[in-house]
């Protein structure tokens, strides 16, 4: 709903000469529009975690590069500028990367940046249809963090297949674990699972072995940030220990994630850089202190899970095994 109606919106987009996107900041108590007049305001966005999302981060960065070309701005000192934004999503890499091929090759930065955000929406509708086999009647799913539509353009990466199966009559579950410290799971997750009409629970963090292990979880299903060419995958804190309990289980633990995410040039995770945020994340919740005054904290936004622990990744091109993987970096 926004202003009293209900409208289909996009993560982000480009009107006129103005990028906007849902303030995911807000969500789920209002939805906000951001408007965003330079490349510096999208840079502060991406920062501030306005927007988030792998998928989605890039395409506000291709609409930034769109920006500064509008403005008359220098197209590699813009790149630079948002490429220094947030170092562990491959996304925001892969898209200013693209748009600057493409800005070389003839287009504008405008035209590179709507084509980019196009094909999102289409790798993540490919996701959808080779996830949906995976779902089955009267699975119980857990989930990590937000995948959804607010992570990409439209459609999302988890709740591609989740969404494809639901349309095909197919019932299941989801647990939705809160994600600390940021709340992406229990505000945006729980909150497009609802819209979507998907049954779901949201569960603390540290719930998620109390579920494995007493054979209430039948499926793990997350997105990623960051995937390397043998299969470590980077995806928001906590993943890693989801994924060990899942083996430990006997538990599928899938990732959901476009091409875009994979990053050839790291071969494993130990060269993908873990960003770290300010504390007060950790230290508030809304604001508001959670712990005693003069406590330190470490806000870790992501961790690396080996791909030993991942049994597949369901990407635009198909369901993919860590070997598939390693195979396609032989031949680049």
């Amino acid at each position: 709903m926004l202003d009293g109606s209900p409208q289909e919106l996009r993560t982000v987009w480009l009107e006129g000469d103005t990028v906007r996107m849902i303030d995911q900041r807000a969500l789920p108590s209002a939805v906000r529009i951001l408007e965003l007049n330079d490349v510096e305001d999208v840079a502060r966005a991406i920062e501030g975690m306005a927007i988030r999302g792998a998928p989605a981060i890039g395409a506000a960065a291709a609409y930034g590069l769109a920006l500064a070309e509008i403005r008359g701005m220098d197209l590699g000192r813009a790149a630079a500028r948002l490429r220094r934004t947030r170092p562990t999503g491959h996304d925001l890499f892969a898209a200013i990367d693209r748009v600057l091929r493409e800005v070389e090759d003839g287009k504008t930065a405008r035209e590179a940046a709507e084509a980019y955000a196009r094909d999102d929406i289409e790798r993540c509708r490919a996701i959808g249809r080779h996830g949906k086999r995976l779902i089955k009647d009267g699975m119980r799913i857990l989930t990590h963090c937000n995948a959804g539509a607010l992570a990409t353009v439209d459609v999302g990466t988890v709740m591609a297949p989740l969404t494809a199966a639901k349309e095909a009559g197919r019932e299941f579950f989801v647990y939705a674990s809160e994600t600390r410290p940021y709340l992406q799971g229990s505000r945006l997750t729980a909150w497009e699972l609802g819209n979507a009409g998907i049954d779901h629970a949201i569960v603390v963090d540290a719930a998620a072995g109390l579920l494995l292990q007493r054979g209430e979880v039948d499926l793990v299903l997350v997105g990623a940030d960051r995937i390397a060419a043998n299969g470590d995958t980077a995806n928001k804190i906590g993943t890693y220990p989801k994924a060990v309990l899942a083996k430990t289980h006997g538990v599928p633990f899938y990732v959901a994630a476009p091409m875009t995410t994979v990053d050839f040039g790291a071969r494993t995770g130990r060269a993908i850089p873990i960003e770290e945020r300010a504390e007060d994340e950790v230290l508030t919740i809304a604001g508001v202190p959670v712990a005693p005054k003069g406590s330190r904290a470490r806000n870790f936004a992501f961790d690396v899970t080996p791909a030993r622990y991942i049994t597949g990744f369901i990407t635009d091109l198909g369901v993919l095994k860590p070997a598939d993987l390693r195979a396609r970096r032989k031949k680049r």
